[in-house]
């Protein structure tokens, strides 16, 4: 791609008829690349120069097709934007230093004093320090609703919502809400509608089709898949993605050509590593239901999911993120992990390898004690990020810690 200002793709072509595992691998990718290579090149330039001082000024402004800045655009980065495009049907995508970066930067680009959002009580913990610590100091009205709750979240809405905020399934409680009617009823007070789709992944889930505007992604998670570069990505119609586009040129939260090369390396494989993760995290729900030790289990696969209905009606597949809640608490959890042979204890998902931590130290490690126990966070609850590893020896792996318990 070679436009300072948008990445939109391009008018219907052979790669729009494909495949979402074929897309992965050739969007953004298709008209090749400098010097005949296969691979997208990491354009490593701060700058890029102009003899023409007017065709200079030109780019500058939008009106013709370059760089100038690589805070502002960079040729490799515009390949991962123009590759999330095609994954999550949308017209325009911005990528961001990180995924705080992007979910931060989406919600101050779109509120301001006196408006009010509505969202739910389950979300990552890094969002809901926004919502409870730094929207408020700007004036924001902020309404956190029982996540599962949609009566309640529409009664909310109706009162008034300037942007409404969904993470579906949610950051370690795996709840899941109903996007297209929760996006109906903000778009009834014309509000602005952003999903956080970093668990479900563009395979899974596709929320613009379902009614909202903006789709977030933590690209360090589940696009990138080798736990080796972080990064985030907004995603939705030009006209909203130009303003976010604006505030990161000027609050200057870019990301980074290396870390851009490393997500599109990544993104090639998510339809095969996601087969194989998803399949990996039902097995092991299924045998933590079987645990005594287990007081319950959260994964939207499983029939008795409070949201397993909403889920298979939204989603293509389940994810692969499991959480259960262990009985004895946080005494249980720091026994139960160290006996794990195939698996990192680290805060945080999406990766090849499995990962195994509690709230305390993963999701929400920003959050006092009290603070989780009031998002119905228990101190026994341990998330799974499940790898590409066999699922037969993640089972017995799991089964041979608990055996030594």
């Amino acid at each position: 791609m070679d436009n300072q200002h948008s990445n939109e793709p391009s008018q219907t072509n052979a790669i729009d008829t494909v495949g979402v595992g074929t897309q992965a691998v050739w969007g953004g990718e298709t008209e090749g690349h400098p010097y005949r290579a296969t691979q997208t090149p990491i354009v490593a330039s701060a700058a890029y120069g102009y003899e023409d001082i007017d065709e200079w000024y030109d780019v500058a402004l939008g009106k013709a097709p370059g760089f100038i800045y690589s805070r502002m655009s960079n040729p490799t980065v515009e390949v991962l934007e123009a590759k999330l495009c095609q994954l999550e049907r949308a017209e325009s995508a911005v990528a961001f230093s990180t995924g705080m970066a992007v979910i931060s930067s989406v919600l101050y680009t779109f509120l301001s004093h006196g408006m009010r959002v509505v969202s739910t009580k389950d979300s990552y913990g890094g969002t809901n320090k926004i919502f409870e610590e730094f929207l408020p100091k700007m004036g924001v009205e902020v309404i956190l609703c029982e996540t599962q709750d949609h009566e309640a979240i529409e009664a909310e809405i109706a009162k008034g919502c300037d942007l409404l905020y969904l993470e579906t399934p949610t950051n370690p409680t795996l709840k899941v809400l109903d996007i297209k009617r929760l996006a109906a009823a903000a778009k009834a007070q014309g509000a602005i509608v952003v999903a956080d789709n970093t668990f479900a992944t563009p395979l899974n889930q596709s929320p613009l089709t379902l009614g909202v505007d903006v789709v977030l992604h933590s690209a360090t998670k589940f696009l990138s898949g080798h736990a080796d570069a972080m990064g985030g990505v907004a995603c939705g119609a030009e006209s909203l993605m130009s303003q976010v586009r604006h505030y990161r040129e000027i609050n200057g939260a870019s990301l980074d050509p290396f870390s851009a090369y490393l997500i599109i390396r990544g993104i090639k494989t998510l339809a095969l590593r996601m087969r194989q993760q998803q399949a990996s995290a039902m097995a092991l729900a299924e045998y933590l239901q079987t645990e005594p030790l287990v007081e319950a289990v959260n994964y939207p696969g499983l029939p008795t999911h409070t949201g397993h209905e909403i889920a298979k009606a939204q989603m293509k597949g389940f994810g692969a993120i499991v959480s259960f809640v262990l009985k004895g608490g946080m005494e249980t959890v720091t026994k139960l992990l160290p006996k794990l042979q195939f698996a990192h204890c680290a805060g945080n998902l999406g990766a090849v390898e499995t990962i195994y931590g509690p709230a305390r130290t993963t999701s929400h490690v920003e959050n006092t004690l009290e603070e989780r126990l009031a998002l119905g966070i228990s101190e026994g609850l341990v998330r799974i990020s499940v790898g590409i590893e066999d699922t037969e020896d993640l089972v017995a792996d799991l089964k041979q810690a608990f055996a030594s318990l």
